[in-house]
């Protein structure tokens, strides 16, 4: 159901720097007059976005003086391109693209992690009796869109050679046709419930098993907008956190907003999607959203050994900031 698919300066300190220029001050939080900015998706309204509609729909973005426009995305979606050209304000990126982004000089910076782990997942029947990734081979067919990283990572991890590789369609159709010798790509909180309301049984194999792990659904935003307009960041991070807090424990206004805004996607699918969130976000770890630098070292990593960037090209303590969340402390990482 969908088709996933950065070297740069330390950020300038952005108060108290004796003479060097001050940012720009924040605009009033009065909720009579607040600051219009654009969010942009990287996708269809979906269960993975959760968290930011139930801030809109709840009136949290609202309560911190932000009038937040959601724009959704779709195939192919340039949003760190956007962001960085000051197209829309911040977006919803996964981890992995946002280092991809930087390793072409692209001046994005995450803020914010709702997802701790991703969705990623080969779906395969569970008819064919394959319980592990080694087990891959007894497929013909495996769907795979040959762009995001983790159809490298898999490729480089397993052996395919006895599996013929075809795009991924963007939908169950050939899933279902096709039968127990057809796997394909997928996100564990949408297509297996779109597989077996077609009376089809799916198994899902976790790509994070395998080691591949990039927080997905991550807020960003340039460099320019953090050094001007601090506030805003860090009150469009107050609210979404609290939005996704929210949409983990009361689901149902929230999905009918997203329905409403993409109609493909059930009720039913959202509900779905919703109740497999809450491992992927894992608030129990710690607050919604946080990022660690040994998860962005090691993905960098992974993408230098993959040969999708080269070594040095990216400094992963410099792609994120933990300044914007709540609870994080000033210059802390």
């Amino acid at each position: 159901m969908r088709l996933r698919l950065t070297v740069l300066a330390a950020l300038a300190v952005l108060v108290g720097c004796g003479d060097k220029p001050q940012p720009a001050p924040a605009k009033s939080t009065d909720p009579a007059s607040p600051v219009r900015i654009t969010l942009a998706l990287n996708w269809y309204p979906e269960a993975e976005h959760g968290g930011f509609y139930a801030a809109h729909v709840r009136g949290y973005y609202r309560e911190v003086g932000l009038e937040v426009d959601i724009v959704p995305g779709g195939p192919g979606s340039p949003v760190p391109q956007r962001v960085a050209q000051g197209q829309v304000d911040f977006g919803v990126v996964n981890a992995d693209r946002i280092l991809l982004a930087r390793a072409q000089e692209t001046p994005i910076v995450a803020i914010m992690a709702p997802l701790q782990h991703s969705p990623r997942c080969i779906m395969v029947h569970a008819a064919a009796e394959i319980e592990d990734f080694k087990q891959l081979g007894k497929l013909k067919t495996l769907a795979l869109d040959p762009g995001p990283a983790e159809s490298a990572f898999l490729k480089k991890k397993l052996d395919l050679s006895a599996v013929e590789i075809v795009p991924y369609p963007g939908n169950v159709n050939r899933f279902v046709l096709d039968g127990p010798t057809y796997g394909q790509q997928a996100y564990s909180i949408s297509e297996p419930f779109a597989a077996r309301q077609r009376d089809t049984e799916p198994r899902c194999l976790m790509v994070s098993s395998l080691g591949y792990d990039p927080y997905t659904s991550v807020l960003v935003a340039s460099e320019k907008l953090l050094a001007e307009r601090p506030d805003v960041a860090r009150r469009l991070v107050a609210a979404s956190a609290r939005g996704w807090a929210d949409y983990l424990a009361s689901w149902q206004a929230t999905n009918g907003e997203i329905h409403a805004r993409n109609s493909e996607m059930s009720v039913e699918i959202l509900e779905f999607g919703a109740k497999e969130l809450k491992v992927l976000v894992d608030a129990s770890g710690g607050p919604i959203g946080r990022m660690e630098l040994a998860r962005w070292q090691k993905l960098t990593d992974q993408l230098v050994e993959l040969e999708l960037m080269k070594p040095g090209a990216v400094d992963p303590s410099k792609v994120y900031s933990a300044d914007y969340l709540p609870a994080a402390g000033s210059g802390s990482r």
